[in-house]
């Protein structure tokens, strides 16, 4: 579940620019009205970083500084991207673009690819393991299923590291990766995919990535013509980008810097992906002009798991650890973590399974619970264990809730029962929204229980499930609401990935539980040999499985599960142990030698103003506030003054005078028009402020970089009461 569906669901738009920064702490109101780049945002885990980077982009669209369409926010999967666009859309700032790195490149390339290239784009091929298995075909290789799975792997790291076939071996090997097969067998295998690809015109989603970026690179008439398009960046989750993906995004922004990223190096958990978390521990150093904001104050957790989730990382090596954020929950105490040890895998499936139906029989809802083991192969024990208590589950990492055929029908239904409901006599007894919906939808197959046991009859009734409740806190929301209302709801929903609830419990993989939360999570299989994996050798892999733990801790809100089994199954030799990641934090353990440092607190760090490189900062404009009573000013002729229209003047006659004397001088000089030197309420503005040094003149709006290095020496110089120097020309 979701920080989203767990707050209210139908919240009220926010009726100014200023109401959209009411609630956020001292560091997310930082990051919010930080509205220029660059800006490194470091939040640790249940920090409300997607609270604080939609508000930004909401409160610069509310004050007139962002346009919408000229902001592209960037999220790692299209589930986050559809939760930013829909909180986006409830404060007020609908039309921005919120995509995965993919979904944005895609769609350049499909616009830019008769104009680049010409002809029909290559067809975009959804697996490459087909792809894979021919080319191992043709290379006369023969892999079993986990190596093809290997290989492709491989396949997609070298693409994401842009490193070609001839290259693989000695790539492979500086980063310390254990090649599946032979290096120079995966080489030819890549090879002979990429041969395969080219003769059936097809490409796959890294190409995309790869050729939008030959694009930008080769023509620089269509980079500057997206340039033109974005203006401003976000990127979420800037810890797991790629090289290849950095790549995207320095080509995007050209020279400029209006850039905010978000992460945690202590959640790079993908780089076996090609992520790297060197982007955003380099950020700093790239641009030592940067603001970097720290949120630690966490909002998810008890004190208990936070204890329990910093412990983790006081232990860590490397440079992620480094850089780690000690949390400070903000939440009341609540129970701490509990620790079993359980004889077999089953024995511990079944404890988990009987844990959770004395939770539900307590009243906590199953959609505020999960599951979360390492390995996806894990699951199949859970499923049969939870079937059998008759608790409902959905496992993660299925396909998207508005795709779902029978979400599809079940929209089609609603629909037609918005426009002619009126002649259904399935409608006849149900007498509000909520009814009107069951009504619907039990033609579809819903039913007030669910079916027993599991599988796809039980999937299709939990979606229906979902719509249901949707429809009820829909109608709790808008009283009156009617049943076009909601199909309108579930439209906007539709089109921007925004998934309702679907209540059973959570079955999910520590990887796919990123960006998620619940009330309760069972932690299981926290064995060594399984956490941390058998394959991770290197400390490099050692400290990712360390911080994959960690995220599965910082995933439960108020209660955490921590168990493993002394064997795989029944009547085996015990010989496992619980996970060297617990040592010193389970009750009756000795700590492991490592580090207890402490980490980095929260704040603020302003960055070396003008820096940017070795090139000069461009001046940045934020938000205008009345200087008098301080509300945020959207009029333009406002904003010019710095002030309300009907807020008092303070303004400097004489300096006024001598300014417009001035402005008539330069004027006459250039044979321009006056206004073209400063507009009056420009003059106004300046004369109001008296600014005295080149900072507090930028500030002012109407004074861009342009003007303030022709006229800044002169306008300064007539503020401190001194004739301006000789004019030379200096166009």
């Amino acid at each position: 579940m979701t920080a989203a569906t767990h707050s209210t669901l139908f919240p009220q738009v926010p009726d100014s620019a200023d109401a959209v920064l009411e609630g956020l702490d001292p560091e997310q109101r930082e990051v919010a009205t930080a509205l220029h780049g660059p800006v490194c945002v470091l939040a640790g885990a249940g920090t409300g970083k997607t609270r604080a980077i939609t508000h930004r982009i909401a409160y610069g669209v509310r004050a007139g500084v962002l346009q919408p369409s000229s902001v592209l926010a960037v999220t790692f999967t299209n589930r986050a991207a559809g939760e930013m666009r829909g909180r986006l859309r409830q404060l007020g700032a609908a039309g921005v673009q919120a995509r995965t790195f993919h979904s944005a490149a895609l769609r350049q390339l499909q616009y830019f690819w008769p104009k680049a290239i010409g002809g029909s784009m290559p067809r975009l091929v959804d697996r490459k393991i087909q792809l894979v298995a021919d080319a191992a075909a043709a290379c006369r290789i023969r892999l079993d299923r986990g190596e093809l799975r290997d290989v492709t792997a491989e396949i997609e790291w070298s693409k994401v590291t842009q490193t070609v076939p001839s290259d693989y071996a000695p790539a492979a090997a500086k980063a310390g990766r254990e090649a599946p097969r032979d290096p120079a067998e995966i080489a030819q295998l890549y090879a002979a995919y990429e041969d395969i690809k080219r003769e059936r015109s097809v490409i796959d989603f890294e190409d995309v990535l790869l050729l939008t970026v030959a694009v930008l690179q080769d023509r620089h008439d269509i980079a500057e013509q997206v340039r033109a398009q974005y203006q401003h960046f976000v990127v979420d989750e800037y810890q797991d980008v790629s090289p290849l993906q950095q790549r995207l995004l320095e080509l995007w922004l050209g020279e400029r810097d209006n850039l905010c990223v978000v992460g945690d190096a202590s959640q790079t958990i993908y780089s076996f992906t090609g992520a790297t978390p060197d982007h955003l521990l380099d950020f700093r150093t790239r641009h030592p002009g940067a603001t970097v904001v720290k949120l630690v104050r966490d909002y998810r957790s008890t004190p208990q798991v936070v204890h329990l989730a910093n412990g983790l990382l006081a232990q860590a090596k490397g440079r992620a650890a480094d850089h780690r954020l000690e949390l400070v929950s903000q939440r009341p105490p609540g129970p701490e973590p509990v620790y079993t040890e359980y004889t077999d895998e089953p024995a511990e499936a079944e404890g988990a399974a009987r844990r959770i139906r004395e939770l539900m029989d307590a009243g906590v809802p199953a959609a505020e619970i999960a599951v979360l083991f390492r390995t996806n192969a894990q699951s199949e024990t859970y499923e049969q264990a939870l079937a059998d208590a008759g608790v409902p589950y959905q496992l993660r990492g299925a396909e998207r809730f508005f795709d779902r055929p029978e979400v599809r029908k079940a929209g089609v239904a609603l629909r037609g029962a918005a426009r002619f409901g009126g002649n259904d006599s399935l409608l006849d007894d149900a007498v509000d929204l909520p009814s009107q919906v069951r009504a619907v939808l039990s033609g579809e197959g819903w039913t007030p229980r669910p079916p027993a046991g599991s599988g796809a009859v039980r999937e299709r009734w939990e979606s229906l499930a979902a719509l249901v409740n949707l429809a009820q806190d829909f109608a709790a929301a808008k009283p009156g609401a009617t049943l076009a209302d909601l199909v309108a709801e579930l439209d906007e929903r539709a089109n921007a990935q925004h998934a309702p609830t679907v209540q059973g419990v959570t079955l999910a993989s520590l990887h796919s539980a990123k960006g998620l939360e619940w009330d309760v999570v069972f932690l299981v299989g926290v064995a060594e040999g399984m956490m941390p994996i058998t394959y991770a050798k290197t400390d490099e892999q050692i400290e990712e499985e360390r911080r994959l733990l960690y995220v599965g801790v910082t995933r439960a809100r108020e209660r955490l599960h921590v168990s493993w089994a002394l064997s795989r199954s029944p009547g085996g030799r015990p010989g496992r142990r619980p996970s060297r990641f617990l040592d010193g934090l389970r009750p009756g353990s000795t700590a492991t030698a490592g580090r207890t440092t402490a980490g980095g607190a929260g704040g603020i760090e302003r960055g070396i103003p003008g820096t940017r490189g070795s090139a000069p900062r461009r001046v940045a404009r934020t938000p205008a506030r009345c200087r008098v009573c301080g509300r945020t000013l959207t009029d333009a002729g406002e904003m010019k003054l710095m002030r309300c229209d009907d807020c008092p003047s303070d303004m400097n006659e004489g300096l006024y005078d001598r300014l417009r004397e001035w402005r008539a001088d330069q004027a006459r000089k250039s044979g321009q028009p006056a206004f073209c030197v400063f507009t009056d309420r420009t003059l106004m503005a300046i004369a109001e402020t008296a600014p005295d040094d080149q900072h507090e003149l930028a500030r002012i709006p109407g004074v861009g970089m342009r003007k303030l290095a022709r006229y800044g020496a002169d306008v300064l110089a007539i503020c401190a009461g001194q004739y301006p120097a000789a004019d030379t020309d200096q166009d």
